[in-house]
């Protein structure tokens, strides 16, 4: 994790769990995830009408999951805002523990979401593929640092947004499970 400036702006993350309080809002997050769309775009994917949308893609733009990815013409000189995900950083390593909590479950409540929705769409005859697991490793570390780097070689190899496939949500967490021998301590 990177550090925080203290005097930064504040982190991009701290609206997240309030911006995915609401069902509609994940549904519109999970359909730019697909691709990047306008709102007239969206409001086809979840058939409502454009203006009941703009309010619940503001609260997303607000909390940082969206942006702006292009400003599509018009006829008549108008032009759309085309939405796509955006890169949402967890907060560094200055975070207060508070405000990690706070990622944390907002993390947590759109890892549920997705399981959800992955589970419905299995219920009524769709083809998506769910694997959860839970395991604790005794970790040096060396071998810490090992297991980053290949993570980070699986997150560059697939995180490729224009690559073919299917998008699918990877949550990893490394956490100890208690504190680390000093690196000056004998083994």
């Amino acid at each position: 994790m990177s550090t925080q400036d203290s005097g930064a702006s504040p982190p991009r993350w701290r609206g997240v769990h309030k911006a995915l309080a609401d069902p509609l809002r994940i549904r519109l997050l999970e359909a730019l995830w697909e691709m990047p769309r306008s709102a007239r775009e969206l409001a086809d994917h979840v058939d409502l009408p454009a203006d009941r949308l703009y309010y619940h893609l503001n609260q997303l733009e607000r909390a940082g999951l969206i942006e702006i990815a292009e400003y599509r013409p018009l006829a008549r000189g108008k032009v759309e805002r085309v939405y796509t995900p955006a890169v949402a950083e967890p907060p560094g390593d200055a975070a207060n523990p508070e405000e990690m909590a706070e990622f944390l479950g907002a993390m947590l409540d759109a890892t549920r979401a997705d399981i959800n929705a992955a589970y419905r769409s299995k219920h009524t005859g769709g083809r998506r593929e769910i694997e959860l697991h839970r395991g604790a490793l005794r970790l040096t570390d060396q071998a810490l640092a090992e297991l980053r780097g290949h993570i980070e070689q699986l997150t560059t190899r697939f995180g490729d947004r224009a690559a073919p496939g299917v998008w699918t949500r990877v949550v990893v967490a490394v956490v100890d499970l208690q504190d680390r021998p000093s690196p000056d301590a004998p083994a």
